[in-house]
């Protein structure tokens, strides 16, 4: 493998570890947020979450 070829992977590598990273990052504020908003609905129809089972 040429010495680009070689740098052009590694940053090529680096691009898709940082955006897994991103793409991780997202889902879990997107996961809090959805509990949070679960939360705030069941409140306001007064349902006992605890005794519902969410998935």
């Amino acid at each position: 493998m040429t010495e680009d070829a070689h740098h052009d992977a590694s940053r090529r590598n680096q691009l898709r570890a940082a955006a897994l990273e991103e793409m991780l990052k997202f889902e879990r504020r997107e996961s809090e947020f959805r509990k949070k908003d679960r939360e705030e609905r069941a409140a306001d129809l007064h349902l006992p979450l605890d005794e519902i089972k969410v998935h």
